[in-house]
Parts: structure tokens; sequence; C-alpha cells
């Protein structure tokens, strides 16, 4: 009998259910967190680009004395798999506007949306990233 018992390897059902548990209420609690810095990070992308299509109109303006509405003509390019399309109005001042391709996170109806000017007023319209 003795020698039964000392053979006995494994974990009991009760141990195992104990343990599922836990890694559910770790998932319950990261995965929202994940999600909101997976937001964060495609909205980086954003400010980033905006920040380079103002330094590039700037260069347009010194040359030409106007703002233009041609990205590429400015020397702005996306490279990569962008998150967000991008647009400018031109002529004596620029507003550059970054726009969420689809709902790339929350899958909401919102549509992340970001405005620089010539001044470098940097505004989010929509922010998919906040409840």
């Amino acid at each position: 009998m003795k020698k039964m018992l000392k053979n006995n390897k494994g974990f009991t059902l009760i141990e195992l259910m104990i343990v599922v548990a836990i890694i559910g209420i770790l998932a319950a609690i990261a995965i929202p967190n994940f999600m909101n810095y997976q937001c964060k990070a495609k909205q980086a992308e954003a400010k980033s680009s905006l920040g380079s299509i103002r330094v590039a109109q700037e260069a347009y303006f010194a040359e030409y004395d106007k703002y233009s509405t041609d990205l590429p003509g400015i020397g702005f390019a996306v490279k990569g798999d962008p998150n967000y399309t991008y647009s400018s109005t031109g002529g004596a001042d620029f507003t550059a506007t970054a726009t969420e391709i689809g709902t790339q996170v929350k899958n909401d109806d919102k549509t992340d949306t970001w405005t620089i000017n010539q001044n470098g007023d940097l505004k989010n319209s929509i922010n998919t990233c906040t409840d």
C-alpha cells in the first residue's frame, strides 16, 4: 500500500481548476490594458507623421510663400503599412489631417482623427482610445 501512494504523480482536478481560474483573472485584467497601449501606439504614428508634414510644409512655404496640398510633392510619404490616411489643405495656411483607416483597435463606429496646422496646434477631434 505504501508503494502505491509514493508513485502517485500529477495534479488533482481541483489544483488544475484553480490554475485556470487564476489565468482567467489575470487575462481579464491584462487584455484591456493591452488594447489601450495598442491604440496609443497607433496614435503615435499619426502624431509623428503630422509633425513630419508640418516640417515639410514649412520648408515648402519658405521656398514658395504658400503651403501645398500635394503631400508627395513636399516630400511626405508613409512607409510600411500605415494605420492612418493623410491629407492637407494649402494656400496661405494649412491644416493636415490624419484619419484612421477603419476602426483599428476597439471595433466601434468611431474613426480616430488628428489635425495639425501651421502653428503646430495638434488636435484630436475623435479619440478612439478613451470611452
